[in-house]
């Protein structure tokens, strides 16, 4: 993942704003009051308690000055966090930083060959076992989730890049940590639909976007999982 101070290079050499530090343009959002339409961004905040787990609203809040400089939202800082992956990054920002950067986004398949590090058929990007040698091997979500994160693996939220070991192709938290774009367009049954084709050399994704969850709304793949996947939420 790209360090906050890496993107802090990339900030300081062309002045870029990110997505989250720009106001929503009212046209995006027809029928939302003026009042309502504050640059920030969606930070995880745990309830007090344990909670059903079919509604997401109840851990993510809207905090009106929250970027990828103040993760928390106004008054908190990058300070100790130089080498912890940089958030609150929409696709777009992604993109910009690496054509900045002379790079491009991954494909989806290759940041599945990538993240497998010329492994076959394990369950986790490091082998099979979810604690190799009784140690953690990605930072994820111990404890009940949502409320209640025992940190088991050392970090409450994010972690520095290189904490824990990379993988056979010297590439880090290619699980857990932060989720990760990709250049793909998501649709759900895309890879389904190649496999039904035979073997697929490469597959550079769909060419458009479709959730059946929520039709209409455009997005974008994301991969490796992070601090917050847990095995009582998001596995698979």
């Amino acid at each position: 993942p790209v360090t906050n101070a890496e993107f802090a290079k990339f900030v300081k050499a062309t002045g870029y704003q990110t997505i989250a530090e720009r106001k929503p343009d009212p046209q995006d959002f027809p029928g939302v009051p003026e009042d309502k339409l504050v640059a920030g961004c969606a930070v995880f905040s745990p309830p007090n308690q344990e909670i059903p787990l079919d509604n997401p609203y109840a851990w993510w809040r809207y905090v009106p000055g929250a970027n990828w400089q103040h993760p928390e939202g106004p008054g908190s800082t990058l300070k100790g966090l130089a080498d912890h992956p940089v958030v609150h990054i929409a696709w777009d920002d992604a993109v910009a930083y690496a054509k900045w950067a002379g790079k491009r986004l991954p494909t989806e398949a290759e940041f599945e060959f990538a993240a497998r590090g010329g492994l076959d058929r394990k369950r986790y990007a490091w082998g099979d076992e979810l604690k190799p040698g009784g140690k953690w091997a990605s930072n994820i979500f111990q404890g009940r989730f949502p409320h209640q994160n025992t940190a088991d693996d050392g970090y409450l939220r994010t972690s520095p890049v290189k904490a824990f070991p990379a993988n056979n192709f010297g590439l880090y938290d290619m699980a857990g940590n932060v989720w990760q774009w990709c250049a793909d367009w998501y649709r759900p049954d895309y890879f389904e639909k190649l496999a039904g084709q035979g073997v697929a050399k490469n597959p550079t994704g769909p060419d458009d976007s479709f959730d059946p969850q929520e039709p209409g709304v455009p997005k974008r793949v994301q991969k490796s999982g992070s601090f917050l996947c847990s095995d009582h939420y998001c596995v698979r």
